[in-house]
């Protein structure tokens, strides 16, 4: 784009949207030219803390302006699918929070669009961007802890208590594993490998929740799900997720067991140690690491990719496969945890979908 700077229209006022800003400013390089919400005051508030010059709430008008090239669309679960499409329709390059969609079809759908408008489709990962992940993902390429021989990942919270809808079926459909699960799926996948096969149960443990305003909402998704994955090269990893976890964990809480030595991440003790005598003797090791502001880095690296400053990254490849364990994940709970498979367990089959599913003739 020859130095010029993007200009940006956020697509939802809500808490992640807030995530998303504070991350464009730290980055630098973008001017948000408005707030996109549900409700006008809403989305007022948000850009005034944000020093955005607009708010609106009006989608389709945001999407034909030309000074807005790219948008992030933070909005309800539900709404990803038609906001997304629309906004490839619109060229605009587009920055969608996890999960895609309800199922795997919609996100398929929304890649198939991106791809069939030429437009950049990135989904959002913020866990993959954190320090301390960037340092165990170089400790693990570099094989600091031998072979892996299995790992444990939590995601847990007590659950949103601002909005009814993250409890409705139609918005949320697999609740607690879209809402979390699918950020622990992304961190398995990019440190360790593939999920081959999902073992699975999930229940509603709350079937009636309080929000903070006093409404009482019925919980129609589960909120709570414990999974086994079989990686690619037979390594068993146990994931939990849960929305009712009273003090939840750090973002998540991640634990990794090799043949030389352990690496917890957002542990105890601390945001990253290891513990590997040949190494760092017969304790734990607690390495200093940078404190880059909260999507900092997420933000520059997608800023810089839409610019043709750097590589893209392949996050819609990630999102689908991501998906399709979520399928495999529910599949499995609804068959009393029997193994399911993961379909199109290579990431170039995922690419190979979008281009068919697009019409592309390139292969």
């Amino acid at each position: 784009m020859g130095g010029a700077r993007l200009g940006v229209a956020m697509l939802g006022a809500g808490f992640i949207a807030e995530y998303h800003l504070a991350g464009l400013a730290a980055a630098g390089g973008a001017d948000v030219r408005v707030v996109v919400g549900r409700r006008r005051d809403k989305a007022l508030a948000v850009a005034k803390r944000f020093g955005v010059p607009e708010a609106s709430t009006d989608v389709a008008a945001t999407l034909d302006r030309r000074d807005v090239q790219a948008v992030i669309v933070a909005t309800p679960d539900g709404t990803h699918e038609a906001i997304a499409v629309a906004a490839a329709q619109a060229g605009k390059a587009i920055l969608l929070q996890k999960p895609m969609a309800g199922s795997v079809a919609g996100a398929e759908r929304i890649a198939a669009a991106a791809a069939r408008h030429g437009v950049d489709l990135q989904v959002s990962f913020m866990h993959r961007f954190f320090d301390e992940v960037a340092q165990a993902r170089q400790w693990l390429d570099e094989r600091l802890l031998g072979r892996v021989l299995a790992a444990r990942i939590r995601n847990a919270t007590p659950g949103p208590d601002w909005g009814g809808w993250f409890f409705r079926r139609a918005c949320v459909p697999h609740g607690v594993v879209d809402q979390l699960g699918v950020h622990g799926i992304d961190l398995v996948e990019q440190l360790l490998g593939c999920v081959r096969t999902v073992s699975a149960r999930a229940r509603i443990a709350m079937p009636e929740r309080r929000l903070r305003d006093g409404t009482v909402v019925q919980v129609e998704t589960i909120d709570n799900a414990a999974a086994t994955y079989e990686l690619d090269d037979d390594t068993l990893v146990t994931h939990e997720m849960s929305l009712t976890e009273m003090a939840g964990c750090d973002r998540f809480r991640m634990e990794i067991y090799g043949e030389r030595g352990t690496l917890w991440l957002r542990t105890e003790r601390g945001r990253l140690a290891v513990f590997i005598p040949e190494r760092y003797g017969d304790d734990w090791h607690v390495p200093e690491l940078p404190q880059t502001a909260l999507g900092q880095r997420q933000h520059a690296v997608w800023l810089a990719g839409v610019a043709g400053d750097a590589p893209r990254l392949d996050t819609t490849g990630d999102a689908l496969r991501g998906m399709r364990v979520v399928q495999a994940l529910i599949r499995s709970s609804e068959r009393g945890g029997q193994a399911v498979s993961v379909e199109c367990a290579d990431r170039g089959a995922s690419t190979e979908a979008i281009e068919h599913a697009a019409g592309s003739s390139h292969r």
